[in-house]
Parts: C-alpha cells; sequence; structure tokens
C-alpha cells in the first residue's frame, strides 16, 4: 500500500527537504538545571543529558513551515529528549479577546482528549513562561510526511485500495469525533495528514466545536473551506448538525476519484449553482432552513434535474459501489445524508477495512497462527467532550488564568518539560514565519 514512484521509494517521503529546527530551539527544563529570563523563557545549563549537546550549524537550520491551519503556524523541529521529529504548533493571538481565548483553549483541550490512531493528538505542551509573560501556545504533535492534498495533485498515480483505505480513515476517525460530540467543520484534503503507508490523520481543529443540541441557537456560517461547504451552510442555515462533515468528505471522496475538486467556484452563490446543477433542484423541504435569500436564489433559477450520472465519467474507479456510496454523502437535505458511522457499514469500505486492519493499525495484531482482529474496528470516544469549562470564561485574564492552569497540571507527572529558547539561532526565523501569519489571521478575524 506505500507509495511508490519512478525516481524515489515514496511520494510522500522527502516532502520538506531541509534540516530541522536544531535541538538548541528548545530548552530542556529541570529543577536544578535552568534559569529563566525573559518572561520565564529557560536557557539551558550544562547537564549530562547527551540529547543536549551543541548540535553542528546545518542542525541549527530551521526547515521551512510544513502547514498554515486555520489559526496556528506548524513547523518540523526536533525534540530534544529522544531526537525524535515532531510538528509544532504555534497557536499566537491566544488572548486578543475572549472569543479568541475561548477557541484556542477548546482546540487544546481537543487535541489533549483525542485518543484514537486517526485523529491527531497533543504529545505535549511547552511549558508556559510566568503568567503576566503568558501570551501564546506552543503544542507539540506527531509528524506527519504529507497531505492528501500534495498526494492528490502530485503525479503518483491513485489506486482504488489507496482511495479505500483512505476514505475508510477518513471516515474512522470522523465517526470517533462525532461520537464525542465534535463537528470539525474544516474537513479538506490539506487538513487530511498522510504517511507514506498511507497512514491518515484528521488535523487543525481551529474551527472545531461542540455540536449544538439546541436547534434555535445560532451557529455561525463562517465555517468550512467553500469547495466542501455543505448546502445548508451555503444557504444560511443558523443551525447544523456533524452531517456538514460527511458532505466535506463526499467532496474529497469525488476528488480522490477524479484527482480534481468537485465543486470549485468562484463565490458561495456559484457553489450553490454547481452542487444544484449536480443534484438538481432540491425541493422545498430540503430549504426549509434556508434564509430567504438563498431560498428566493434557487427558486427564480430553471427547474434543474439531476445529473448523477456524470459521476460515473470521475474515473475508471468510479464503480456502481463507488457512485452509490458518494452519492448517499452528497445529499443536499441533510437530514437524508448518510452518517459517518453508517457510511462506514457501506461495502465499498469492506476492502479497505481490511487492508487496514491487516498491516496498518495498532489495535489488531499478528500471532504465529494467524492475525488477531478487535473486536470493535470503529471504536467510538469512551465520553464525550465537555466545554463546560467555558462556562467559567467570563474575561481574557480569567480565560489566561484556566489556559496557564491547565497546562501546568498537563505537565505534572510526565516528561522533563521544554520550552523555547530565544537565544537559539532557528528562534527569529521561527518567529518571522509565524508573526507574518498572526498578523494576517488577525486581519481576517476583524474583518
Amino acid at each position: 500500500m506505500a507509495f511508490h514512484g519512478s525516481s524515489r521509494p515514496t511520494v510522500c517521503g522527502n516532502l520538506f527537504p531541509g534540516s530541522d529546527l536544531g535541538h538548541k530551539y528548545f530548552c530542556v527544563n529541570t529543577t536544578t538545571g535552568t534559569t529563566s529570563t525573559g518572561g520565564g523563557a529557560a536557557i539551558p545549563q550544562p547537564h549530562s543529558n547527551p540529547a543536549s549537546e551543541v548540535p553542528s550549524p546545518a542542525e541549527m537550520e530551521p526547515d521551512r513551515p510544513i502547514g498554515y491551519g486555520a489559526f496556528g503556524v506548524v513547523w518540523s523541529v526536533t525534540d530534544p529528549r529522544n531526537g525524535r521529529k515532531v510538528a509544532l504548533k504555534k497557536m499566537p493571538n491566544v488572548f486578543q479577546n475572549l472569543v479568541s481565548c475561548k477557541r484556542v483553549f477548546r482546540e487544546l483541550r481537543m487535541l489533549c482528549f483525542f485518543k484514537h490512531d486517526n485523529v491527531l493528538s497533543a504529545l505535549d505542551i511547552l511549558q508556559p513562561p510566568q503568567i503576566d509573560c503568558f501570551e501564546e501556545i506552543y503544542v507539540i504533535t506527531e509528524l506527519m510526511q504529507s497531505d492528501l492534498h500534495k498526494v492528490i495533485v502530485s503525479p503518483q498515480p491513485l489506486t482504488t485500495d489507496h482511495i479505500k483505505v483512505f476514505l475508510y480513515q477518513i471516515l474512522r476517525g470522523l465517526k470517533y469525533l462525532h461520537s464525542a460530540g465534535i463537528l470539525h467543520r474544516d474537513i479538506k484534503p490539506g487538513n487530511l495528514l498522510v504517511n507514506s503507508n498511507c497512514l491518515l490523520k484528521i488535523c487543525d481543529f481551529g474551527l472545531a466545536r461542540v455540536e449544538e443540541p439546541d436547534p434555535s441557537r445560532h451557529m455561525t456560517q463562517e465555517v468550512v473551506t467553500q469547495y466542501y461547504r455543505a448546502p445548508e451552510v451555503l444557504m444560511g442555515c443558523q443551525h447544523y448538525t456533524s452531517s456538514i462533515d460527511v458532505w466535506s468528505v463526499g467532496c474529497i471522496f469525488a476528488e480522490l476519484l477524479g484527482r480534481r475538486i468537485l465543486f470549485q467556484a468562484q463565490s458561495p452563490i456559484q457553489q450553490l449553482d454547481l452542487i444544484t446543477d449536480l443534484l438538481g433542484t432540491p425541493p422545498l423541504s430540503a430549504m426549509a432552513s434556508a434564509c430567504e435569500g438563498a431560498r428566493a436564489h434557487i427558486l427564480r433559477g430553471p427547474h434543474k434535474p439531476p445529473s448523477l450520472s456524470v459521476l460515473y465519467m470521475l474515473s475508471d474507479g468510479a464503480t456502481h459501489e463507488a457512485v452509490h456510496l458518494l452519492c448517499r454523502m452528497l445529499v443536499f437535505d441533510p437530514a437524508k445524508r448518510i452518517s459517518g458511522s453508517d457510511a462506514l457499514s457501506h461495502p465499498y469500505l469492506d476492502e479497505g477495512r481490511l487492508r487496514y486492519h491487516t498491516c496498518m493499525c495498532k489495535c489488531c495484531y499478528s500471532v504465529p497462527s494467524g492475525r488477531v482482529y478487535t473486536r470493535d474496528f470503529e471504536p467510538p470516544a469512551d465520553r464525550p467532550f465537555s466545554h463546560n469549562y467555558e462556562q467559567s470564561m467570563h474575561s481574557v485574564w480569567q480565560g489566561k488564568e484556566l489556559i496557564h492552569r491547565f497546562i501546568t497540571e498537563h505537565q505534572q507527572g510526565k516528561r522533563v518539560p521544554l520550552c523555547i529558547n530565544p537565544q537559539s539561532a532557528a528562534f527569529k526565523t521561527f518567529i518571522r514565519s509565524t508573526a507574518w501569519h498572526s498578523s494576517k489571521v488577525s486581519r481576517k478575524e476583524e474583518r
């Protein structure tokens, strides 16, 4: 199942040339071996840990950024405690306002909550400075080699087996998130990390939130990258469910089959027109929650019949089973759209499930007599994700205290904590890239 190419062993390998940030980028903070300056940033002192040895100049050179999320920047770094390459995500502008504070704390708690092979989770959180100087958060996660967008646009062949095992893992991770009551709200190929062995993890929870059970409570429509945005969101629906994530997965499924974006429009209105070109004019019952303007736009246009048969032209992999599942995902009415859990039971994914659990998963294992399979191939979350803590956040300073306490308690009893070393050669380059992105996000938030 690994990707093979003519010039190198895998398409996912070596996507990010250059060295990782060197060991001096971090401080290994111990109770006897550090001092603090500049708001609590630790400066390393000599000690016997071989991982703290001064690296060569080449090792100190920073790698280029490996990703920009909805509200953060991700770099490839080296953990000095074990020499392992990991991903470092900086969450800037945390305490600009109460909304930003709640959003970042929500994402941080989610990353620490997740325990699933197809969902990215936090490996560690860097030690915060003293609370008066606490302005940003750094989270360490597993480093993946590429993302699904890069794979789709590459010349690398995508076989039916690749598509099935990718789609299976996306839905497997999505079932876990939805069972915890979490809506991702930005499922797209760039937020699906992959390794050369085809292992996939859902990432970037900057727009994620807990599902709202009260249909009278309004939810923001400023979610989901436009090409993967569900029609109910495009039509101004003020309350939506986990079905918006399933629509996004359907768009990605079609993109895997055809190697091109299914609904690539210049504006939300044109996006809606492309959707109705394929699905046909929806009945009034499917537009019950739409805003008046969107409903009027649909009704004043000519009646469109469905043209779903064009999906068979996506590629040779668009078989009857594939198109049947795709049509269950790309349903205009969210109430009639298949759920992520039910989609996993579709026969199209049987081979993807078998391949994943035969040689890729951690929940099954091999013995001399054969393979021992888990009892639950797609386990749900063991409990819902709770956001009750947000009710006690009434000011930015209160939020800062809660986040600072959460990180400090999260580190208790664990391995030696890390913090940023502002004296390292890599630090200035890292700050420049993140500061540029932070200002860009700030301007977007102001609008």
